[in-house]
């Protein structure tokens, strides 16, 4: 679940605002917060992190407000994450290393990743961080949203019709991605300009045998060089985004069984074929049912959510080996 509550934006969707409880040596300390710890280091990254993240999110005057207060801000997401790990663990969270592990599992095939290490290469491209990093905060975040869900948004009421209305209104939201299957024939144009005429010439003779009649998915076994000449070419189905913007934009302008003109790119030439395209279809109002619970209640349980954070920092040992207002100053 995603709360969107002033008091936890920090938290849970900007950079892990966790810090590690075992700092090197010569480490400041800041803050202690029951058993973990908070150094200047720690708070430092978090700070230089959320500042990232509020430059990707607003600009102008409003980006001018959230930094104002973004170091204030991100010390109180630093000792709620703490606080609201203990109660988790107090609760009996059932947030294991193999529900986490799941989860990004989930998470790999629906942005169509086949291993692990295409997803470290998203997050550093993305994010900056590997997979380990992504790993602990998944697993951070998901215990912060089990407390917060049992303990506030459980209290919070959303009649079932105020769900479904929301959903007729704001379908777009839950659109999937359009995808489309074709096949496609590769020649490597070489190294050579003599390779790359034969390349070209044979491309022109694939062209006639199609002309002729003869099967795309034939030709491809015979003449491609890409792995895909297995299948005939066939890549399956694959959401849009997934290949280079020629190709995508070559099927887009075609009809099923179409074959594209050549398409060159600096290593190969291609033909395509479609096989079908699907445009993006809209999730059943079931499966998002909810996600859509999660959103109406969360400018419900805003106060709510307040409440119980600062019932939690009252009961919580939280000390400060520096003031909080040299802190503050940086």
């Amino acid at each position: 679940m995603k709360v969107i509550a002033s008091a936890l934006a920090l938290l849970l969707f900007g950079p892990a605002l966790v810090a590690d409880t075992k700092p090197e040596v010569r480490e400041e300390i800041l803050v202690v917060v029951n058993r973990h710890i908070i150094t200047r280091r720690a708070l430092n990254q978090a700070v230089e992190q959320q500042h990232a993240a509020l430059y990707r999110q607003f600009s102008g005057k409003e980006l001018d407000e959230k930094l104002k207060d973004a170091r204030e801000k991100t010390l109180g997401g630093l000792v709620d994450a703490f606080l609201l790990e203990d109660k988790g663990a107090e609760l009996g969270s059932p947030i294991t290393d193999d529900y986490v592990r799941a989860s990004i599992d989930g998470i790999k095939k629906e942005n169509n990743f086949a291993t692990d290490a295409d997803l470290e290469r998203a997050l550093k491209g993305s994010l900056g961080i590997g997979l380990p990093e992504f790993t602990k905060r998944q697993k951070q975040q998901a215990t912060q949203q089990f407390v917060l869900q049992r303990e506030v948004f459980s209290k919070v009421a959303v009649e079932d019709n105020e769900l479904r209305a929301y959903y007729e209104d704001h379908k777009d939201e839950y659109r999937m991605l359009s995808r489309f299957r074709i096949r496609e024939l590769v020649l490597a144009k070489g190294a050579t300009a003599e390779d790359q005429a034969t390349a070209r010439k044979q491309l022109e003779g694939v062209q006639t045998e199609l002309k002729a009649g003869k099967a795309f998915e034939e030709l491809a076994r015979l003449h491609s060089t890409s792995p895909s000449k297995a299948t005939g070419g066939d890549l399956g189905w694959m959401n849009k985004g997934f290949l280079r913007a020629s190709i995508e934009e070559a099927a887009g302008k075609l009809k099923p069984e179409q074959v594209s003109e050549p398409i060159e790119t600096d290593k190969d030439l291609y033909l395509i074929q479609l096989i079908a395209m699907e445009d993006a279809p809209v999730k059943s109002f079931t499966d998002v049912k909810a996600k859509i619970l999660e959103k109406l209640q969360e400018p419900k349980a805003q106060n709510a959510i307040e409440q119980y954070l600062a019932g939690l920092r009252m009961r919580a040992n939280i000390r400060y080996l520096v003031p909080k207002d040299q802190i503050l100053k940086g």
